[in-house]
């Protein structure tokens, strides 16, 4: 299977490339970025060695969709999709913050709260909640958008205002774009019979200075999803919530002694764990969009990707 590890194109009028974790970002006449998101995958700010079948494809059209769906209460980067794996936008300066929401006591918020942590980000969190429990409301919970290489960081609102690295005027449009996100996110959710238990929102200002969305959004990636039927009795319980999430890819390496840290081995991927993956990453888009998955054409998978954009900037 022809997967998307690395990138190296040079398009009309390019002036520089980034390349993140799972996506190749390309600067183009100064006013455009071309988007390529890989089939690379990242956990624990570690990308592993092999890549997963068709992963960009899914990701990119998860965000693709959900930007579009979104636009009516926040405005975005997004202007065109002319590769099932490319979202070309306009040239923004990112803000160097994620910012994460949690309608649900999980993941990250989980393994803190278990350590007796009261306080997330500077947010406090209730006593007596159990594992996947939902918050009396959402928090948001922030992290530092890290270099390659590097852990993002939990950080405070204080913090960041006070540090300034966002001005307190463009934090709290940040808060209140991810408020309206996550509200229009979960309504979403619910129609697909899930629940948007928490996710992270990135966003950037245009040469304008116009705040807006960018990256991606509401994808298995950057979310946290339940199913919603049988949520509550499985609480009651205290067994495990069935899950839309990279979650899956998580636990199996931490099952395999590896969390990212110091010195530790990333567990071998078999080609059947790596299908297993690919598979779970189709069935999250189904699952989320409600439509059937169309495997894109891979034979020549950067010959495609490269005329794609070409034809679309000329």
């Amino acid at each position: 299977m022809n997967t998307i590890n690395e990138t190296n194109f040079q398009f009309p009028g390019q002036k520089s490339v980034y390349k993140g974790k799972v996506r190749e970002v390309y600067t183009v006449n100064d006013d455009l970025l071309v988007m390529i998101a890989t089939d690379r995958l990242s956990a624990f700010d570690v990308i592993l060695p092999k890549q997963i079948p068709f992963k960009g494809q899914i990701l990119n059209q998860i965000a693709t969709k959900m930007m579009k769906d979104t636009a009516d209460i926040v405005p975005n980067w997004l202007i065109a999709n002319p590769d099932e794996n490319v979202a070309v936008g306009h040239l923004c300066e990112p803000f160097k913050v994620e910012m994460v929401i949690r309608g649900y006591l999980s993941g990250h918020a989980a393994r803190e709260y278990k350590l007796g942590k009261r306080l997330l980000c500077g947010v406090p969190m209730p006593d007596g909640l159990k594992e996947n429990d939902q918050f009396p409301i959402p928090i948001i919970t922030p992290s530092t958008k890290a270099e390659n290489g590097e852990h993002d960081e939990d950080i405070s609102r204080e913090a960041i205002i006070a540090n300034n690295i966002v001005s307190e005027k463009d934090y709290l449009i940040l808060e209140e774009y991810t408020r309206k996100l996550f509200k229009r996110g979960s309504e979403i959710a619910a129609k697909r019979g899930l629940i948007l238990v928490d996710t992270k929102y990135e966003f950037g200002k245009t040469k304008e200075g116009k705040i807006v969305l960018i990256d991606e959004i509401h994808t298995p990636d950057s979310s946290r999803y339940f199913y919603a039927e049988g949520y509550q009795e499985r609480q009651d319980k205290a067994v495990p919530q069935k899950q839309l999430s990279k979650e899956f890819v998580r636990q199996w390496l931490i099952e395999n002694n590896f969390q990212g840290k110091d010195g530790q081995q990333v567990p071998e991927m078999s080609d059947q764990k790596i299908a297993e993956i690919s598979n779970r990453y189709i069935e999250l888009f189904e699952q989320i969009t409600g439509e059937e998955f169309v495997k894109a054409e891979t034979t020549n998978v950067l010959s495609r990707i490269e005329k794609n954009v070409i034809d679309f900037l000329s």
